[in-house]
């Protein structure tokens, strides 16, 4: 059941405070659940994701929802900010044009598949995320990425790149999970 508008709005705002509050202080900013509704201490698994000037800037999340969804927003919008490896810090004269994007995960469920053309046959494009596991390599990549990979094989292929495999990598001991998200920007 999608989250009341009111809510995702606490949540953008959420995101933007702690951004704040680590540009001035360096810390993670304290999130108290009294002052939320209760629909926002559901632990809930997210990812937030930054864009300046229409790029990325900043993408931590997680996977398994282990932290009230008030506290897991605080805490990745921070860490997207300022712990990104891919990126340096945000700095303060970035603040003013970023765009904020939180993705509330649902619970993943592996996929059954016999093959990666069965693999294949089943993505839904634009709808799934995808979380890849072969043995020690892990990698995730949001539905929103079905938007520069069009594609179900080029989506698998690029995914297997960032988990550390080939992309032409197949074992029997490969997982895959599912997930849908809420999109909220």
């Amino acid at each position: 059941m999608p989250l009341a508008k009111e809510n995702c709005q606490t949540l953008l705002q959420i995101a933007k405070q702690s951004i704040k509050y680590g540009l001035d202080t360096n810390k993670l900013i304290s999130v108290d659940l009294n002052e939320h509704v209760s629909e926002l201490h559901q632990p809930t698994a997210t990812f937030v994701t930054l864009e300046h000037n229409g790029n990325l800037r900043g993408c931590i999340g997680t996977l398994i929802a282990s932290r009230p969804l008030v506290k897991d927003v605080a805490y990745n919008a921070f860490a997207a900010a300022f712990s990104d490896p891919r990126f340096a810090k945000l700095r303060p004269d970035e603040f003013p044009l970023l765009e904020i994007h939180i993705s509330l995960l649902s619970k993943p469920e592996f996929m059954s598949f016999d093959s990666e053309e069965d693999l294949i046959q089943q993505l839904r494009p634009g709808v799934d995320g995808l979380i890849l596991t072969d043995g020690v390599n892990k990698g995730t990549f949001l539905p929103s990425v079905w938007e520069s990979l069009h594609q179900p094989s080029e989506f698998l292929r690029y995914l297997k790149q960032k988990a550390g495999l080939s992309p032409e990598h197949w074992s029997s001991k490969l997982t895959v999970e599912r997930y849908t998200t809420e999109y909220i920007s």
